[in-house]
């Protein structure tokens, strides 16, 4: 753009007075403030003078103030847009690390809303009249839950295992099975943590097979505890060996000594019944004499992101007064949503109330019915070109829970000729709310276990829109209740 163009191009600029007129921005202005709509403003004028500082000889920059008022709205709604989305995931994978992991229960919803908003008892006895310890407030759901002595609450199961091997087994020797020596994502190694914990690591067996005699073999008078970790996220076959864990809970007792699981995944509901099995849950690792256990909460617990420590109460003390305890306590929050999951457990209600554990429980015939009803709606809908049919599948657990078990379930495939799969996904995951889909062979592959029944209208428009169709409401269509679907 030559000089003479550049001048003109600057004074057809409209003045940030004149862009807080136009109707569409005045009234961003009412529910923001002027400030921030201004700097909003300010900021796209820049970026326009530069473009026509910078434009080639013939270039046409559209300077029109219906123009800019439209981009302008765009940013400003850009702006506003919370970084953390409700996503819809459609993968079938239930416990989608990338996700946020499990989806909390009502109850746990309705405990956040309640304790956000006023002044709780978080550490403050009500029956005296004086300061309390926030555990106290959670140990007595854990105890009758899980059947243990004592129990506390930290951040993640990640903080747990460093808070037991920093309080019990700083400068001591900690033995664990080099077949346990696992990593779980974001490149959390066994040996990294117990490093920096001030543990000595004593590595016995081998990566396929350790025997109890190997844990006898390596115990002296620098064994602070034997270590054994459940390898949630992969599994070990052929010619493998591993101690029950009775065997190794009469060994750490005969020797003086605690033994400690890290169990991983927090199950609390046997598993077997839906065709998982090796998945171990949590009551029976206490019964078979294990002195302390930590798990998750966000995982296979179905509850906030949390790490449980519970177990003997000679353990948990030291650990509740470690200094660094407070580096990784939990918030009311958590501890509300801890206890309303806790609570489901204690009723007997886990399968019905708590998300993920009714995923797990869904019938494959129950899931068919109800993708058949989808289906049904969905083609509808579809333009010329676009098909939708059902095949069967699997779903997987997913968070590094329950690796090679896989769920049947009923798929929807989706195939454009218009359109590719690629395209489809793209446009499915750039929407708001974002649509997570699977894809397969050129097709799009949405699996309804990990869709909540209000989000199937929400799932009907996005495909919709993603493959070029309507995407007008259908007309007296209600999403299926949770009810019809249990």
């Amino acid at each position: 753009m030559n000089a003479s163009n550049s001048e003109s191009a600057y004074r057809q600029i409209p003045a940030v007075d004149q862009l807080l007129l136009r109707t569409a921005i005045a009234s961003w202005v009412e529910c923001t403030s002027r400030e921030f709509v201004v700097s909003e403003i300010q900021t796209l004028l820049d970026q326009v003078r530069d473009r026509i500082r910078s434009a080639e000889p013939g270039y046409d920059i559209d300077l029109r103030p219906e123009y800019l008022e439209s981009v302008i709205i765009e940013n400003i709604k850009n702006r506003l847009r919370p970084r953390l989305r409700t996503v819809v995931n459609a993968s079938g994978v239930i416990l989608h690390t990338n996700l946020g992991r499990a989806p909390l229960s009502k109850q746990a919803q309705d405990s956040l809303s309640a304790h956000s908003a006023h002044y709780t008892n978080l550490e403050y006895d009500i029956d005296a009249g004086k300061r309390s310890h926030r555990d106290k407030l959670i140990e007595p759901m854990l105890q009758e839950v899980l059947g243990c002595e004592a129990a506390t609450v930290v951040n993640n199961n990640a903080a747990a295992v460093f808070m037991i091997l920093n309080t019990l087994g700083a400068g001591k020797e900690v033995i664990v099975s080099r077949g346990e020596l696992v990593e779980i994502g974001g490149s959390f190694r066994i040996p990294d943590i117990m490093s920096r914990s001030g543990a000595i690591l004593r590595e016995v067996g081998t990566t396929n097979k350790t025997r109890v005699q190997d844990y006898q073999d390596a115990i002296g008078s620098d064994t602070a505890m034997l270590l054994r970790v459940h390898p949630s996220n992969f599994r070990m076959r052929g010619f493998t060996e591993r101690p029950e864990l009775g065997e190794i809970a009469a060994l750490a007792r005969s020797a003086g000594l605690a033994l400690v699981e890290d169990i991983g995944s927090g199950c609390l509901h046997d598993l077997r019944p839906y065709g998982i099995p090796g998945e171990p849950v949590v009551y029976d690792s206490l019964t078979a004499g294990v002195d302390l256990i930590c798990f998750s909460g966000d995982k296979l617990l179905g509850g906030p992101q949390a790490g449980i420590i519970a177990g003997a109460r000679k353990f948990i003390d030291p650990i509740r007064r470690n200094p660094l305890m407070r580096t990784y306590r939990v918030d009311k929050l958590i501890y509300g949503a801890l206890e309303a999951t806790l609570d489901s457990y204690r009723r007997g209600r886990a399968d019905s109330e708590i998300p993920i554990v009714r995923m797990i429980a869904m019938t494959s015939g129950k899931i068919k019915e109800r993708t058949r009803r989808f289906l049904r709606r969905l083609r509808s809908r579809l333009p010329e070109g676009t098909r939708a049919g059902l095949s069967e599948g699997y779903s997987v657990v997913g968070g590094g829970s329950c690796p090679d078990c896989h769920l049947a379930t009923a798929l929807i495939t989706i195939v454009s000729d218009s359109v590719s799969s690629n395209t489809i996904e793209s446009r499915l995951r750039l929407q708001d709310p974002t649509i997570v889909v699977r894809q397969e062979e050129d097709r799009v592959l949405v699996d309804l276990r990990t869709v909540f029944p209000d989000q199937e209208i929400i799932l009907i428009e996005g495909i919709m829109r993603a493959v070029g169709g309507s995407t007008t409401l259908i007309p007296g269509s209600q999403p299926l209740t949770p009810e019809s679907d249990q």
